[in-house]
């Protein structure tokens, strides 16, 4: 099937001021999404008791969430070279906020999941878009913007259970969202008036037949990978959606490589810088996600802290990344990825390591002091890899790259945080079957998973040593 690839417009010409109202509005926009992906963990129980529905069901809220933002993520790559910039960055802040007020509204939680729906597709364009016009409208500096993006994107998750369990606590689940859309409200208003079309768009047709195959394709890995960490690998709820998945994704690529015009375009994964950051990328989220669950595991299971006591053991770590993310940025831009990738991968590596063999009698202190170093490699690799990335995948495919490269590493973030903690609760009740206490066997499941960790991390230190030793992969063009 071809499509009419014809240009019917170009990019504004924007003055210093436009992008800088831009860039914040953008960043505004983003630390609200960002606000509401993960402010929920803490909500729930509440709303769970509220609707009167069980905690596997209430999970939905969640799971449904992630499984919508896996499958609109392809789509956007199509949204944001087809319609122009600013009526689709509206439209995508309006499709969040309805949904925002759909879930706060006095329903059933059929509906209330619906509103979930909503507001992730919301989500999906306005991060995928956000990437991408930051990288457009700053196309000299784009280490640094993209470092200042980082910063957002990288320390609210960490902020923002804490904050809704204080705004649950005070007034209740339904303020986390009241909030979020008051500040979307005036992110929207702002949008009106200071954004302007800054991306090249084309007249293409829609792929209807790619766009269904990639439905089942990342809607189903997305639904059996979130599956496994409280379902047996075999059950219906895993097995089958994750093999169809699997199957349906073999189908897309083979599409997308018949295609003239991709509705996704995959051959840019031949080039070699956006391959390499596609693998550290998805390496770092297989590594990160799985020991960001096992923090709060430590300090309130093993060493019997509070909620409250986990998120201070975690602070110190927000703060290094809140400091490392912009430094990062002005670090690419001056010298390239390949430093930044080297001290990531070692950083990472060493924190997984030393968490690997943090004996019991340690102060949760000292996981604090190590989770500083796990939060500066994850700001030295984060957006890095992502600018780097995008930028060797070749003039026009940035939306593409964008869209590939967040997918990608979305799976591998979800693979690797079901595969660390199922493997953890594994180890931790066979050493307390062979005669360990509760205490101590799951601290040698802890450091046996941080081990594994710490080994999975060991090839982000090769890459930078072995693939990039030229001039050429210093800056993306």
């Amino acid at each position: 099937m071809r499509s009419n690839t014809m240009s019917t417009a170009e990019p504004a010409a924007l003055s210093d001021r436009r992008r800088t109202l831009i860039f914040v509005n953008i960043m505004l926009s983003c630390i609200a999404t960002t606000v509401m992906a993960t402010a929920l963990t803490t909500a729930l129980p509440p709303i769970v008791a509220d609707l009167g529905v069980s905690m596997q069901t209430g999970q939905w809220l969640t799971s449904g969430y992630s499984l919508a933002m896996g499958i609109v993520m392809p789509l956007t790559a199509f949204l944001i070279t087809r319609f122009p910039t600013k009526p689709l960055y509206l439209a995508g802040a309006a499709l969040f906020i309805v949904g925002s007020l759909i879930c706060v509204a006095p329903v059933p939680f059929a509906v209330i999941m619906v509103g979930r729906v909503v507001q992730a597709c919301g989500n999906g364009l306005l991060m995928a878009m956000a990437q991408v016009v930051l990288m457009t409208i700053y196309p000299d500096s784009r280490g640094t913007i993209m470092g200042w993006y980082g910063l957002a994107v990288g320390v609210t998750p960490v902020i923002a259970p804490t904050l809704s369990g204080l705004m649950v606590d005070a007034f209740g689940w339904r303020s986390v969202f009241y909030l979020v859309v008051g500040v979307m409200a005036v992110s929207l208003i702002a949008a009106c008036l200071v954004f302007d079309n800054v991306l090249r768009t084309s007249r293409r047709s829609f792929d209807v037949l790619s766009f269904a195959v990639s439905i089942v394709a990342f809607g189903g890995v997305t639904l059996g990978i979130g599956n496994i960490g409280s379902m047996p690998f075999t059950s219906m709820a895993v097995l089958p959606p994750l093999a169809l998945g699997v199957a349906a994704s073999v189908w897309f690529v083979a599409l997308q490589l018949r295609r003239e015009r991709p509705f996704l375009d995959v051959r840019i994964l031949r080039r070699r810088g956006f391959a390499l950051s596609v693998i550290g990328s998805m390496l770092l989220y297989f590594a990160m996600m799985g020991s960001s669950v096992m923090l709060p595991l430590y300090v309130q299971t093993i060493k019997g802290g509070s909620a409250s006591m986990a998120g201070l053991v975690s602070l110190p770590g927000s703060l290094a990344m809140a400091v490392i993310s912009p430094m990062a940025g002005r670090l690419y831009d001056r010298f390239g990825v390949r430093r930044l990738f080297l001290i990531g991968g070692v950083c990472l590596t060493a924190s997984n390591l030393c968490m690997g063999v943090l004996p019991l009698s340690a102060s949760i202190w000292a996981a604090s002091a190590i989770n500083v170093a796990r939060s500066l490699a994850i700001g030295c690799l984060m957006m890095p890899l992502v600018t780097w990335g995008t930028g060797a995948a070749g003039k026009g495919r940035l939306a593409d790259a964008n869209a590939l490269l967040t997918a990608l590493r979305t799976i591998a973030g979800a693979i690797g945080q079901a595969v660390f903690v199922g493997m953890m609760t594994a180890l931790a009740a066979s050493a307390h079957a062979g005669g360990m206490t509760m205490a101590a066997a799951d601290m040698h499941g802890l450091n046996l998973t941080y081990l594994a960790m710490g080994a999975c991390a060991v090839p982000l230190i090769v890459i930078p040593l072995v693939f990039l030793r030229g001039d050429g992969e210093r800056r993306a063009a």
